[in-house]
């Protein structure tokens, strides 16, 4: 068994993610983790382990206690330390923006309220990627997180974890051997059976650099060249940026029919806009307020939203 502490960058406040349940798989009850801990598939260099993470509760001295049935090498630890501050979102530094955005009229309250929030993502872009193609048109997401994790089961490294099997998310190499039909079978649509299939195989072949995205591209980059994959369409283009380990993004307009969609409608809607009928000009003014932190602004604006529904 192998034990560590993951420290966070305050503030930091684990716990009010697990009001937002699309943070969240298939396997998790968000109302149990609190007690139990948070169990998932993590995938090191060159294998899968189950690691088991508990938050310590405290904004301003964040830690996240970390423990793997299986003893870990000292690089196994950093490779699984780096994994799970994608995740968590542990070295985002949120202080300047707090600074920032605290007189905005829309969102300084949201701040106040959730103080300490971070966005939760997965372990890669590539995990991302999956699980928002299985999960996109589809209302009902309980049904969706259920065909991730039998694409998880049918594709990824099955792990042990308390007499049970937990399957990791498949790597490309494993998901590049799929057939798109077997995929249907599972409740995905044939197409995209066919695009998870297809991002693996440009993955392997060099076609696609899903690290480069994540982690070094700029917003606009990101925006132009992941939108190119098959599958992957503006308003997934525009969700997948948020998850990346960066405070920065862009709403790129998107009118369809004389109506603007997604993120960009809601934001416009959030200060009272009219978003048809907002200048870009205009649009860039609304978020002055944070600018740099869009991806951190976004994420206040999605838990109001979540807990506002809930109540």
């Amino acid at each position: 068994m192998s034990s560590w502490t993951l420290k966070s960058i305050p503030p930091h406040d684990w716990f009010i993610c697990l009001d937002a349940n699309p943070y969240f798989d298939h396997e998790h009850n968000p109302e149990t983790i609190f007690e139990e801990g948070f169990t998932r598939p993590i995938p090191l260099d060159e294998r899968d382990i189950v690691a088991t993470v508990f938050f310590n509760g405290d904004p301003e001295n964040p830690e996240f206690h970390v423990e793997t049935p299986e003893d870990l090498s000292e690089d196994e630890i950093e490779q699984a330390t780096r994994v799970l501050a994608r995740i968590f979102g542990t070295n985002i530094d949120l202080r300047p923006f707090y600074d920032m955005a605290a007189g905005d009229p829309v969102l300084g309250p949201k701040m106040t309220e959730f103080y300490g929030l971070k966005r939760m993502s997965r372990a890669n872009l590539l995990e991302d990627m999956v699980n928002r193609i299985i999960q996109m048109q589809l209302s009902h997401k309980p049904t969706a997180k259920k065909m991730a994790f039998r694409v998880r089961e049918a594709y990824g490294t099955h792990l042990q974890h308390q007499g049970k099997l937990l399957p990791a998310w498949p790597r490309p190499f494993q998901l590049a051997k799929a057939d798109p039909a077997q995929i249907r079978k599972m409740g995905p649509t044939l197409r995209k059976g066919e695009y998870l299939v297809g991002i693996a195989q440009d993955m392997l072949a060099g076609e696609v650099d899903l690290d480069y995205l994540d982690r070094e591209a700029s917003p606009q980059e990101f925006y132009d060249r992941i939108s190119k994959i098959r599958g992957v369409g503006p308003t997934s283009a525009q969700d997948l940026m948020l998850f990346r380990e960066r405070t920065d993004a862009i709403f790129p307009s998107n009118i369809k029919k004389g109506e603007e969609k997604g993120l960009r409608r809601w934001i416009i809607m959030s200060y009272g806009g009219d978003p048809s009928a907002t200048s870009e000009e205009d649009f860039k003014r609304m978020i002055s307020n944070w600018k740099g932190f869009e991806a951190a602004a976004i994420e206040f604006l999605f838990i109001d939203w979540i807990v506002s529904r809930k109540k």
